[in-house]
């Protein structure tokens, strides 16, 4: 899904839309910094504190994560729809079934189409989609997920709960990358898990893993270098606990096996 900004009346960029989430203000701010248009914590609850008239510190707020901004320049700008009204919130969408939508498509597909040839890099990109396939217009495809994106896309696809323990407190939530970013590993759904912080270090020191079947293994390691570990040996054997219900977004077993192979220490 694209979506338009409207800056002064006029379409200036674009947008690819990745995923939404309802979190907590905290957990958006932990999630995209900066990138919520504010320099710091306070002056975004500040904001949000103002547009809802009230004064609690940490609401639940929606967020939406666009990946691959494009920016027309100013020339390139498009006049809005005339159905468009400049008090709309939230909602607002076009369809290529009718004449409006289809002329603004048109439209933006022409620019999309002319910016990515200026700026060839962006076709080199990793793809959201490049596991499913591939139907449709290429330009649509080639979207690279943020790690803010990446790590929104996984709570929503684990319904906000700790793949192993089903831990529903967010705020000690991670999206942990099976296979490291710094080994390669993309960020993309199939890449996540949702684990509470502990887990997720644990995971990522290879002290618990998960097998391409789903099955969680506990290092005996815990037990032989700290002397602990039956908080964690609880879950030795057993099947994940929450898995994405939709099959194009669960663990892809390629990327359970690297962790397996690579990364977890028996």
């Amino acid at each position: 899904m694209l979506k338009l900004k409207i800056p002064h009346n006029a379409i200036g960029g674009v947008g690819f839309y990745n995923a939404q989430s309802q979190i907590p203000l905290s957990t958006a701010w932990d999630t995209f910094q900066w990138r919520n248009g504010f320099d710091t914590i306070d002056e975004f609850r500040t904001a949000i504190q103002y547009y809802r008239r009230d004064k609690e510190r940490n609401p639940i707020i929606g967020c939406i994560a666009l990946t691959n901004p494009i920016f027309f320049k100013r020339e390139d700008w498009i006049a809005v729809p005339e159905d468009w009204s400049t008090n709309i919130v939230q909602g607002k969408t076009y369809t290529t079934n009718n004449a409006i939508g289809l002329a603004l498509w048109q439209r933006v597909e022409s620019l999309l189409k002319h910016y990515l040839d200026e700026t060839p890099e962006i076709n080199t990109l990793p793809s959201v989609a490049d596991d499913r396939p591939a139907y449709g217009n290429p330009v649509l495809r080639k979207v690279r997920i943020g790690q803010g994106a990446f790590r929104l896309s996984v709570i929503d696809a684990y319904q906000k709960r700790c793949a192993i323990t089903g831990e529903k407190t967010l705020p000690v939530l991670e999206a942990a990358h099976i296979r490291p970013f710094a080994e390669a590993g993309p960020n993309r759904v199939t890449n996540g898990l949702l684990l509470r912080s502990d887990m997720h270090k644990l995971f990522d020191n290879g002290y618990i893993t998960i097998t391409p079947d789903y099955r969680i293994e506990i290092s005996q390691r815990i037990k032989e270098e700290f002397n602990n570990g039956r908080e964690y040996y609880q879950y030795h054997g057993k099947s994940m606990l929450v898995l994405p219900a939709a099959e194009i977004n669960q663990p892809s077993k390629l990327f359970l096996d690297y962790h397996n192979q690579t990364i977890f220490r028996p």
